[in-house]
């Protein structure tokens, strides 16, 4: 979230930077800027590293599913030899 955020702002800063008058032409160079450029790199890689965590969370919500369902299928099991 932040980094998004911070894009933004590093978007505004490289167009108040920018030598050009035109609008259009100040968004140009602040998108081409080898500092917005790495800055998108660096969300790339934020983006990958949260999906995997995101999906490892979800395969560890899944084992645990699991388990508490064969739990609960010997217990049935165990009170139905009874």
């Amino acid at each position: 979230m932040y980094l998004e955020e911070f894009r933004k702002s590093k978007k505004a800063i490289l167009m108040k930077q920018s030598l050009e008058t035109a609008l259009g032409a100040q968004e140009r160079e602040a998108y081409a800027h080898p500092e917005y450029l790495d800055l998108l790199l660096g969300i790339k890689e934020a983006v990958r590293i949260e999906e995997k965590l995101r999906w490892d969370l979800i395969a560890a919500q899944a084992r645990i599913e699991i388990y508490r369902t064969q739990q609960a299928n010997l217990r049935a099991e165990g009170k139905a030899t009874i």
